[in-house]
C-alpha cells in the first residue's frame, strides 16, 4: 500500500482540482507508458533503484580517488545540468558550506578562471579533477580540462618527473563522468587511454536537469563526506516519490498535483508565476530549477529565487495588483532557535499570497545544515516529475495530441548558438 511520505508535506490553495479528477488517470498513463523506455529520456524514473546497487563501487572509487593523489578537494568541471544538480545536492544536504571539498569550474573566460585558480591558493595539485559530459566534447567543459590538464602534469614536470611519470601522475587525479559507449565519447576514450580511475557515466536517456541521482552528483556528495546510509535513504526516499508519481490517485500523487497548478495557471490565462524558497541551503537550488524551468518549459516568464532577500526587492512587482501571478514556497520545517520568528515570516508571505490567487506550501523536513536524506530525495524527484506532468496536462486539457519524446525533457533550441562553435578546436591556451 503506497504512502505519502512524511518528510515533506504541500498545501494547495486557490486551485480547484475537481476540474482535473476524470482526467488523473489519463495523466498518470501519458507519462507511464514512455517512463524507462529507450529514447524517451525519462529513465531518471527508476534511476535511484539502479544507484542504490552501484553505492560501494561509488564510494569505493571516491576514496581511491583521494588515497592515490593524497588531495582533498574535487573539483568539478561541467556545465549545466553536471554543475547544477550537484550544487543543488550538496547545498540542500548541508555538505560543502565553506567550499572545503568541492569547487566549480564551468566558464570561459580568463578573469573566471584565475579566480579559479587563486581557490586552488595557485596549487593546482591540491586538487583532483571530476570532468562531466555526455559526449566529452562540450566546449566550455573542455577549454577548463584541457588547460588544467596542461598545468597538472607541468607541476609535476617542475618537481623533476620524467614526461611518462608526469603523464603518470597527472592521470590521478582525474576522473571522467561521460557515456560509458568509448564510441559516442570522446572523454571516455581519453580516460580509458590515460588510465583514469574508474567508471562513472550520465547514464542514458538522463538528460542533464534530470540527473541529481547520476553519478556526477552521487559522487560529489560522497567525496564531500556523505555518510553511504544517508545516501541509500535519500534514493529510496526519491525511488517512493516515483512510484507515488505514477499512480492515479491524486491525493497521493503530488507530483501530479503540482503538473496541474502550474498548468491551471496557464489555462486560466496567468502567463507570470514564481516559485520561493526559503533558506540558504536553496541558495543554488534555484539555479538548477530555473534550469529545469528554462529547458522543459521553455518559459522564461517563471520566477524562482531564495527569501527572505529576494523577497524586498520582488514584493512590489509581486502584490501589484495589476500583475496576475501564482505563487510557490518551499519552507524548512524549522524546530531551531529562529524557528518563532520563521514560522512568523512564513504565515505572512503565505497570508499574502493566499490572498492574491493559487498558491501552493511545500514543508521539507530538515536536520542541523539542511534537509533530511529523505526530504532531499523526495523533493528533488517531485521538481523533476511535476516538470514534465505540467506538458501533460497541458495538452491533454486543451485537447492536443502528445508526441512520442515529450518537449519537457529535450532541449533542440540550445543548438541555435551551439552550430556556431562547431567546428572550433579548443587546445590548452588558446581556443581557434
Amino acid at each position: 500500500m503506497l504512502t505519502k511520505s512524511s518528510s515533506l508535506k504541500t498545501v494547495f490553495t486557490g486551485v480547484d482540482f475537481s476540474k482535473y479528477e476524470s482526467k488523473t488517470s489519463e495523466f498518470v498513463n501519458e507519462f507511464s507508458k514512455r517512463a524507462n523506455k529507450e529514447g524517451k529520456f525519462l529513465n531518471w524514473v527508476n534511476l535511484p533503484e539502479l544507484q542504490l546497487t552501484r553505492l560501494d563501487d561509488i564510494y569505493a572509487m571516491a576514496s581511491s580517488l583521494k588515497s592515490q593523489t593524497g588531495a582533498s578537494r574535487l573539483s568539478v568541471m561541467g556545465i549545466g545540468g553536471s554543475k547544477h544538480t550537484v550544487e543543488h545536492m550538496l547545498g540542500i544536504n548541508g555538505l560543502n558550506l565553506c567550499g572545503e571539498s568541492i569547487l566549480f569550474y564551468s566558464d570561459v573566460d580568463s578573469i573566471s578562471w584565475e579566480r579559479y585558480l587563486s581557490k586552488l591558493g595557485g596549487d593546482v595539485l591540491s586538487s583532483n579533477y571530476l570532468i562531466a559530459s555526455k559526449s566529452g566534447s562540450t566546449f566550455e567543459t573542455k577549454d577548463g580540462f584541457l588547460r588544467i590538464q596542461k598545468m597538472v602534469k607541468d607541476a609535476y614536470l617542475a618537481k623533476g618527473l620524467s614526461e611518462s611519470e608526469a603523464d603518470k601522475a597527472t592521470a590521478k587525479h582525474f576522473i571522467a563522468v561521460t557515456d560509458k559507449n568509448a564510441e559516442k565519447s570522446e572523454l571516455r576514450r581519453t580516460s580509458i587511454e590515460c588510465g583514469w580511475l574508474g567508471d562513472l557515466f550520465i547514464h542514458d536517456d538522463v538528460g542533464g536537469r534530470f540527473s541529481a541521482f547520476d553519478d556526477h552528483a552521487l559522487f560529489a556528495l560522497a567525496f564531500a563526506g556523505m555518510k553511504k546510509e544517508d545516501m541509500a535513504s535519500m534514493l529510496r526516499s526519491a525511488l517512493e516519490v516515483s512510484s507515488l508519481s505514477l499512480t492515479a490517485d491524486l491525493e497521493l500523487n503530488d507530483a501530479l498535483k503540482e503538473g496541474i497548478f502550474w498548468a491551471d495557471a496557464k489555462l486560466s490565462g496567468t502567463v507570470a508565476s514564481v516559485h520561493q524558497y526559503m533558506g540558504s541551503m536553496f541558495e543554488n537550488t534555484v539555479y538548477w530549477h530555473a534550469q529545469m524551468q528554462n529547458e522543459s518549459q521553455k518559459d522564461t516568464l517563471k520566477q524562482i529565487a531564495k527569501v527572505p532577500d529576494a523577497m524586498h526587492h520582488s514584493a512590489e512587482a509581486h502584490f501589484n495588483p495589476a500583475n496576475k501571478l501564482v505563487f510557490a514556497l518551499t519552507v524548512p520545517s524549522d524546530k531551531g532557535v529562529c524557528s518563532s520568528n520563521a514560522e512568523a515570516y512564513i504565515g505572512a508571505l503565505t497570508k499574502s499570497y493566499e490572498s492574491t490567487g493559487a498558491f501552493f506550501k511545500e514543508y521539507v523536513e530538515t536536520n542541523k545544515l539542511g534537509l533530511t536524506p529523505e526530504a532531499a530525495g523526495a523533493m528533488t524527484q517531485l521538481r523533476a516529475f511535476a516538470t514534465c506532468y505540467q506538458e501533460i496536462v497541458e495538452a491533454i486539457m486543451q485537447n492536443k495530441e502528445l508526441p512520442e519524446v515529450l518537449d519537457s525533457v529535450l532541449q533542440p533550441h540550445v543548438e541555435f548558438y551551439k552550430k556556431n562553435l562547431k567546428g572550433g578546436v579548443v587546445i590548452p591556451g588558446r581556443i581557434g
